[in-house]
């Protein structure tokens, strides 16, 4: 087979035990904590730095040194190493994603790193000038930083709501970036990502505040961070509401059936400790303790943070970026605008192990000598960017999507009937000639009894290899 013949794909990556997604996740939700922390922060900076100018009082400016300090540490530190960790995870897992995002926004990119530039030099000359320059030009450093922060936020964003979908559907037929940036979505989830960091940046001011040594300086400013951080989160609430009007079908019936269901209870009782929090904050800023301050931030940033990550991740599916490339890396539609071909029909035709690049030789071609292998491939190939194959593994793993069942009959019809003509809407179409079905309806059979695959395989290969040195 020709080079040209084969589709533009690129090696299956896939953690074993609790699945690739997880990685993405947990780095992500980490990044996301920092990140959301800093821009906050930059804007409370900006905020209490004028009071302090116009009002004099330069006993502020030591709280924020504080703060400056600690961002230092906690957000750009760990913004440093979880930003390229989030790279290199979702650049393995989902090349053809993070392909698409790049060709359609190198130039927005560029744009943010400008900006994320001129934030890393602002909270240096912020955190290192105070005293050194005067009041007015250290106010000027501040906004600088602030505007700097929450423009990267406004370009990522950009990008992440191009995810879920592009801004225009003129950009399928022109390829154009504004075609592709701009959607009601887009600005939704700016408002709600704008909500949560003055939420972050408050729960973690309040931890900074409660070591300030001046009693009145203390209360003034707990006080302060509570009303910004209540004045966030209800802002952030209201925003959700716009940014559910503005998901696809899809989207919304992941939410309603799958996602909600698991975690509604969860994200409501964190909205309510930290909304209590909060109130409590102002209401007795005296006892608003060091300990205290960093088990809520803590409570706060896994609970909330994670599910609410994961759910925004889940509601693009079955897409992974544009409504054109499906989570397993599968091009869906024509885009004419990119001279992108649909590749579901051909595939249907000629088979993914056929078309992938990256498969051995052995296994292009099914047989009774390799019938499990391929079936194990076909899984990691089409399955895996969003399943766990392992029973019992975090990520929605295939085994329990089966409930356990053993029947290959009973896998192979579901196999060729939902999953061919793409009746679930958060599931991609997967359409698999009919050898390809029954080999991936054997692996998962074998693997839902609880059998070691790994060991069959071998197994498999051993008596493939004998029957071949036979003839």
């Amino acid at each position: 087979m020709q080079a040209m013949d084969l589709l533009g794909m690129y090696p299956t990556f896939y953690v074993p035990g609790i699945g690739t997604g997880w990685v993405m996740g947990i780095i992500g939700v980490i990044h996301v904590v920092a990140s959301h922390t800093s821009v906050g922060a930059s804007f409370l900076f900006a905020l209490i730095e004028t009071r302090a100018y116009r009002r004099n009082e330069p006993q502020l400016m030591d709280f924020i040194k504080r703060y400056g300090l600690f961002l230092l540490i906690f957000s750009y530190v760990i913004g440093s190493i979880t930003g390229p960790g989030i790279w290199y995870s979702i650049t393995v897992a989902s090349p053809r994603g993070v392909g698409g995002l790049i060709h359609n926004f190198v130039w927005v990119w560029a744009a943010e790193w400008v900006f994320f530039t001129v934030e890393v030099i602002g909270v240096y000359a912020l955190v290192y000038l105070i005293g050194k320059v005067d009041a007015r030009t250290h106010l000027k450093i501040t906004w600088s930083f602030a505007l700097a922060s929450w423009t990267t936020m406004l370009l990522i964003v950009g990008i992440l709501s191009f995810m879920m979908g592009p801004g225009s559907a003129a950009w399928y037929r022109t390829g154009s970036a504004s075609d592709a940036f701009f959607s009601s979505n887009c600005f939704a989830q700016l408002g709600v990502r704008t909500g949560l960091m003055f939420v972050m940046a408050s729960v973690v001011g309040l931890i900074v505040a409660s070591r300030l040594p001046d009693a009145d300086t203390r209360r003034g400013m707990v006080r302060f961070l509570a009303l910004v951080g209540l004045a966030g989160g209800l802002f952030m609430a209201l925003m959700s509401l716009f940014y559910v009007r503005t998901l696809p079908h899809n989207a919304i019936v992941l939410l309603d059936f799958r996602l909600l269901p698991d975690y509604a209870r969860d994200l409501a009782a964190v909205l309510a400790v930290a909304a209590l929090w909060l109130v409590f904050a102002w209401c007795r800023p005296d006892r608003v303790y060091t300990s205290l301050a960093v088990a809520l931030f803590a409570f706060v940033a896994v609970a909330g943070v994670w599910p609410e990550e994961r759910m925004r991740e889940s509601m693009r599916k079955p897409y992974v970026a544009g409504r054109y490339i499906y989570g397993d890396q599968v091009i869906a539609r024509d885009v004419p605008g990119k001279g992108i071909k649909e590749e579901v029909d051909r595939i249907a035709r000629d088979g993914l192990l056929t078309l992938h690049p990256f498969v051995p030789d052995r296994l292009r071609t099914i047989n009774d000598g390799n019938l499990l292998e391929a079936g194990q491939l076909l899984a990691k190939m089409a399955c895996a960017s969003c399943h766990a194959l392992e029973p019992g593994a975090p990520l929605r793993d295939l085994p329990d999507e089966f409930h356990r069942a053993t029947d290959e009959d009973l896998i192979a019809a579901y196999l060729r009937g939902p999953l061919r003509h793409g009746t679930q809407p958060y599931m991609p179409r997967i359409d698999l000639p009919e050898d390809e079905i029954r080999a991936l309806a054997h692996y998962l059979a074998v693997d839902d009894s609880g059998r070691d695959v790994d060991r069959l395989i071998a197994q498999e290969r051993r008596h493939a290899l004998l029957a071949r040195g036979k003839e």
